[in-house]
Parts: structure tokens; C-alpha cells; sequence
């Protein structure tokens, strides 16, 4: 049987019809697969490196799931940080931050994403920014704090949870850490599905506080286009540090020295908006190494 008489019978006839229904259909399949494992992909717990922690306490989410969170209180601070965790690390393997915010007069308090650690549960989007709103809600009733207190603080992915309570929640400031624009973009760069996870560029747009956004240079995780789209959607008054030669892992063990002092520098933004009213001017800034 002749080649062509092969491929007619295996491809059928050529038209751009059949090259339009394919192109759709895989299409298609692809918004399935995304819809359906985005959240398996997004999120990837790793087993617990603890069993217990000394600051751990456990809050209840409104469906009755239990919230595992850590407190790193500092007497007499004015101002609080939730801190929520990048992928694949848990309560046990950020401590350290907690701890040194709270040895810089801040009291700062981060929570277990469903899966994570000791919590149990399937992570998904949805429960991560629902659990993150239980969190602050929790600062605000329990411990007083009031919202104008309260400093967002997300890495990584914890920049869909951060951004979400500050769309919806009034905050002294966000700082979002080597995070992206959405989820789906890391791997798309551009929009190509209706619909998408931790849409953090139109969130960012809406919040009313002073924004901080940090991103290695070198970060080929999450590239640093995602953070320079990031801040430039911000409103005023907002911050950058960009870390030259440092990845999306480096942040901030390889330059503690500036990354802290990037913190220092905001923080006093934030005091400075809220004593006096008005925003400051941005301040783009890129730190050599």
C-alpha cells in the first residue's frame, strides 16, 4: 500500500477544520489537567521536621479543620507579622525568621498550610487564603491586634495567601518575597486559561498599605519578571530589593546581612506612612553581590 494511502487512513484528510478540532480538543485537556492537579502541583508537603514546637498552638478553621499555628510574641511591639511559608518547608524550618523578627521588636506569627507538618488535610488554594484569613482574624480577636498592626509577609507561595488577606483585610504593609504574578504564569509566562490560582497581580492592584517586593535576580524558580510586573502594579508607597547573583533558594540565608536591613528600611516606611498620613516615595532598590 502506497505511503500516502497509509497516512490517509492513520491522519485522514488534511484540512484546517480537523488542525482547528485537534487544537481544541487538546486545548481542552490541558484546562482539565490544570483544573484538576493545580493544586497537587502547586503545593508540595514534605514530611514533618517536627512533632511539636513550644510556641504551637491549634485554632479552628470555620469547616472544623484544625490550624497549627506559631507565635513569636516581643512585649511591647508595635507591630505583628503573619508570615506565610514558601512550598516544601513547614512551621520547624522557619522559626528562625520568626525569631528574628521577634529579636527586632516585632512579634511575628506564621500557621501550617493543610498537609504540611503536623496538619492534617489535602492543600489547595482555596484553604491555604481561607486558613490565612482565620489566622489574622485570630491576631485581631484574640490578641489584639489591631489590623493597622498587622504586616503581611509571604515567600514564595505563600504570596497567594498574604495578598489575598490584604485585598480583602485593612494591613500596615505587605512584603512579597521572591512570589509571582499568579500560579499558572510560572509556567505559562502569559495567560492562556480562563481561570487561574493565587491571582496575585490583580490582588496587589487593590492594596491600600505600603508594599515591599524582594526577588533574587537569579531566581530561576519563580524568574524576576514576576516580582518587577509585581511592583510595578503596587500602588504608592511601596519598596524594592533586587538581590543580584542570588536564586530563588538563597533568600535570605546567602545575604542575611541586607535582607534584614531591607526589613529594617520598610518597617520604618511603614511607621513613617502611618504617623504621617500620606504615602512616601517608591524606592527601587538592587543590592550587589
Amino acid at each position: 500500500m502506497k505511503r500516502a494511502t497509509w497516512k490517509r487512513l492513520l491522519l485522514g484528510e488534511f484540512s484546517w477544520a480537523r488542525v482547528l478540532r485537534s487544537a481544541l480538543l487538546i486545548y481542552g485537556c490541558l484546562l482539565v489537567y490544570a483544573l484538576v492537579w493545580s493544586n497537587r502541583i502547586i503545593f508540595q508537603p514534605q514530611p514533618a521536621t517536627y512533632r511539636a514546637l513550644p510556641e504551637l498552638t491549634r485554632l479552628r478553621a470555620p469547616d472544623g479543620h484544625s490550624i497549627p499555628v506559631v507565635a513569636c510574641m516581643a512585649p511591647g511591639a508595635e507591630y505583628a507579622v503573619l508570615y506565610c511559608h514558601a512550598n516544601a518547608v513547614d512551621l520547624g524550618q522557619i522559626r528562625d525568621i520568626l525569631q528574628e523578627y521577634q529579636a527586632r521588636g516585632v512579634s511575628a506569627f506564621s500557621f501550617e498550610y493543610r498537609g504540611y507538618g503536623v496538619a492534617t488535610g489535602r492543600p489547595t488554594t482555596h484553604n491555604a487564603c481561607r486558613d490565612a484569613e482565620t489566622v489574622y482574624r485570630y491576631l485581631t480577636a484574640q490578641h489584639g491586634i489591631r489590623p493597622d498592626r498587622i504586616i503581611l509577609h509571604g515567600r514564595s507561595v505563600g504570596g497567594g495567601p498574604a495578598l489575598y488577606v490584604a485585598r480583602k483585610h485593612p494591613v500596615a504593609g505587605v512584603i512579597a518575597q521572591s512570589t509571582f504574578v499568579s500560579a499558572f504564569r510560572v509556567m505559562t509566562h502569559v495567560p492562556l486559561a480562563p481561570f487561574d490560582r493565587f491571582r496575585n497581580l490583580a490582588r496587589i492592584a487593590h492594596v491600600d498599605a505600603p508594599v515591599l517586593v524582594m526577588h533574587g535576580r537569579a531566581d530561576t524558580t519563580i524568574p524576576p519578571w514576576h516580582g518587577e510586573t509585581l511592583y510595578k502594579r503596587a500602588r504608592e508607597p511601596k519598596m524594592s530589593r533586587w538581590f543580584q547573583g542570588i536564586g530563588h533558594d538563597d533568600l535570605p540565608w546567602a545575604v542575611e546581612d541586607e535582607y534584614w536591613a531591607t526589613i529594617d528600611e520598610f518597617l520604618a516606611m511603614v511607621s513613617q506612612h502611618d504617623s504621617n498620613g500620606h504615602p512616601e516615595r517608591s524606592r527601587g532598590i538592587s543590592t550587589p553581590r
